[in-house]
């Protein structure tokens, strides 16, 4: 889809076009070409004559419909400005030009749109976030200083203190765009200038947080060597002086199925490759670990290495945060043992039987032994419960062999749910070392969410996060474009109505009755239901949609028309990771873990009991850890529907707050082979104040999953 007919942006519509004018006529490779008019054109000619700048001439054909006049040229003069409302025309071919010229001639990766920053990905460590450089933005106005990161985090300081609003900045944009180091540096920001007022240094502990957060939701993807594998949303609280009390941090969507695939050139999560490159150190050997080559959930991507970075040395950091924020070295140690543990759970050999319907794991399997050792569970049990499952048919309940297959992919679920259960441990305990029993004035947020993704093969997971991605769009359009004008039009402002690409449906398509999720979940409860058989029906329902598409070459992939791209899912394990199955038996094994803090992790509410609360080794200790519910039974389609449809952030405080919106662009501008992916992020670029309207309904009343940390979303 071209991006400007999706933004209806103006073109040439003028009768007469006169010799010398400057035009960008559009090219396949180049994505926008620069072109200057040789001869007049009068309207109904057929042809435009042009010349480029190496002096070729070129005639350019006119048609009514398909290749309208093309857009003007800003005068020189104004190309580099650092604000892109300073341009006489703002389309897309002035915008990327404008931030080209910036980036490549004068080395800015930052470039304002209003009160938005647009920020370019450099692919390198700049020395621009120094403290002198905090000191310099300090206290400054936003369109005093060049562009910067800290201009947007000290407007958000400012407008918190001397309007006394809570805050947010929200960070998007496509994948491996530099997302979370933007969220990372205005979190720097906030705790430079906002420091504690006294000595505990818990802007030090906001910032070792990242870190952290890093090693276990971060990792290697074709697009990112750090890439974002959740989304984050970070509060850190103020008192009245307007000083660090505080901070929360809030996880969702953690991507759990890389814990047991990662596709080609790509990562398992950081922490795993921190472990392995350090398992030859005497604390560690007893973890029974080796080089991540010799482990099946860190070698799918079959390339274990990342070019500039020392795993064992991100590992250091990731122990030195850990002391940090207070948690202890037991702690630490069983963190870490779970984390092998499931790299153990991923090598136990599942043999299948000559029937074809059962398996079983060889007697003596190390690495089986090494998971019960470690976690400190039975192996009989656990090697009879791989291999073997109940079932209840009415009022009896049997025990049923499994195939090599089922049990693999029961295997794989039992991997991420320990993964996950660790993971979320992980935040909580991170939340408690950041809590405060000072009350809190206001705060500001800062959200880092997942990017736009698309790649050679997309799957399950891409579909997610680009799902969340359309209702991110919606509700930007909806405040940006909506809202505003509703607004200009009650105030009775002079206003030219902006004519905007609405994506509401493609989100019908999705989410719908009979929408590719719907169908998804009920493709789930077909006992023999199948990723093919899922395919054909949404080829049924949905080969009318403007929106879909059956590609030419297959019968088990389907196409969407996203806002941003076009892409291509493969059905291929969406039943099955949509499904999410794990078995209680397997559950219950750990829940009877002689190590307190594995039984612990997956314990229900009502059986954490006085004799069996978790003993959280942190210091100070200021709650205990919530232990997951039931609702991993739940479909991930059917979770994050009700998440993304029912749910927006919301203060606590006020009901309104103002959002500064970073949208971060790549910079490749003529190395990337795919040009229509990389206009998207500059699309929609315009100031928002959000909306929000509270209300008494909580997350327990309509039984939002725990395991997702959406305590801080409350319906509107």
């Amino acid at each position: 889809m071209s991006s400007c007919k999706a933004l209806h942006w103006p073109v040439l519509t003028c009768s007469c076009l006169f010799q010398y004018t400057r035009v960008w006529i559009p090219d396949p490779e180049e994505v926008w070409k620069a072109a200057e008019i040789i001869r007049d054109y009068k309207e109904g000619e057929a042809v435009l004559h042009l010349k480029l700048e190496d002096e070729t001439p070129l005639e350019y054909p006119i048609g009514p419909k398909s290749n309208p006049l093309p857009f003007l040229r800003n005068p020189d003069i104004l190309v580099g400005e650092n604000d892109l409302t300073a341009l006489s025309y703002l389309h897309e071919p002035a915008v990327l030009h404008n931030l080209r010229v910036r980036f490549l001639e004068s080395n800015h990766i930052y470039t304002y749109c209003g009160i938005v920053l647009v920020a370019i990905n450099p692919y390198e460590q700049l020395q621009i976030y120094g403290e002198e450089v905090i000191n310099a933005y300090s206290g400054q106005n936003m369109g005093d200083m060049d562009p910067h990161i800290f201009a947007v985090a000290e407007e958000a300081y400012k407008q918190m203190a001397r309007d006394e609003r809570n805050q947010s900045i929200i960070v998007s944009g496509e994948s491996g765009a530099g997302k979370t180091v933007s969220a990372k540096y205005a979190m720097r920001y906030f705790a430079t200038v906002g420091g504690s007022s006294n000595d505990s240094n818990v802007e030090e502990k906001v910032m070792a947080s990242s870190p952290i957060m890093e090693a276990i939701g971060n990792a290697k993807t074709t697009r990112n060597d750090n890439s974002s594998r959740f989304g984050k949303y970070i509060q850190i609280g103020f008192n009245r002086g307007y000083h660090i009390i505080g901070a929360s941090m809030r996880t969702y969507l953690l991507e759990k199925s890389r814990v047991v695939f990662q596709a080609e050139d790509e990562r398992n999560y950081h922490i795993f490759y921190q472990l392995c490159a350090s398992a030859s150190l005497p604390e560690f050997r007893d973890l029974g670990l080796s080089s991540a080559e010799d482990f099946t959930y860190t070698s799918l991507g079959e390339n274990i290495f990342i070019e500039s970075v020392n795993d064992a040395e991100d590992f250091i950091k990731t122990i030195e945060a850990f002391t940090l924020l207070g948690i202890k070295e037991s702690s630490q140690s069983n963190i870490f043992k779970i984390i092998a543990s499931i790299l153990h759970l991923g090598n136990i050999e599942i043999c299948p039987e000559r029937d074809g319907e059962s398996c079983h794991i060889p007697r003596g399997d190390l690495h089986l032994k090494h998971f019960c050792r470690l976690l400190g569970v039975e192996p009989k049990q656990l090697e009879h419960w791989l291999c073997n499952r109940k079932l209840a048919i009415a009022t009896e309940t049997y025990v049923k062999k499994m195939s090599s297959k089922q049990a693999t992919n029961a295997r794989d679920a039992l991997a991420k749910h320990i993964y996950a259960h660790m993971f979320d441990w992980i935040v909580q305990n991170i939340n408690v070392a950041l809590h405060t029993t000072s009350k809190q004035h206001s705060f500001i947020g800062v959200l880092d969410i997942y990017g736009f993704e698309t790649f050679e093969a997309n799957s399950f997971e891409q579909f997610c996060i680009n799902y969340a991605n359309e209702k991110l769009q919606q509700q930007f359009n909806s405040h940006v474009f909506k809202l505003e004008q509703e607004e200009y039009m009650k105030e009775q402002i002079p206003w030219t109505m902006i004519d905007f690409y609405d994506n509401q449906p493609c989100i019908d398509l999705i989410e719908t009755r009979l929408g590719i999720l719907d169908l998804l979940d009920e493709e789930c409860k077909v006992p023999k239901g199948t990723d093919q058989n899922w395919a054909q029906k949404l080829y049924k329902q949905h080969a009318s949609s403007a929106h879909f598409q059956k590609p030419r070459m297959s019968n088990i992939s389907f196409i969407i028309l996203h806002f941003a791209d076009k892409v291509e899912y493969q059905c291929e394990g969406f039943l099955e990771k949509n499904r999410d199955t794990v078995y209680e038996e397997q559950i219950n094994i750990l829940k009877a873990s002689q190590f307190q803090l594995v039984a612990d992790l997956f314990l229900e509410k009502d059986e954490l009991g006085p004799s069996k609360a978790s003993k959280v080794n942190v210091r100070p200790a200021k709650t205990v850890p919530k232990a997951p519910n039931k609702e991993h039974r739940k479909t991930v389609g059917l979770q994050i529907v009700k998440i993304l449809n029912l749910y927006t952030p919301l203060n606590e405080f006020e009901e309104r707050v103002t959002v500064s919106f970073i949208r971060n662009i790549q910079n490749r501008l003529q190395e990337r082979n795919d040009p229509p992916q990389l206009l998207m992020d500059t699309k929609y670029t315009f100031p928002v104040l959000f909306p929000y309207t509270p209300s008494a309904l909580s997350l327990e009343t309509l039984h939002i999953p725990a395991s997702l940390g959406l305590d801080f979303l409350t319906r509107v």
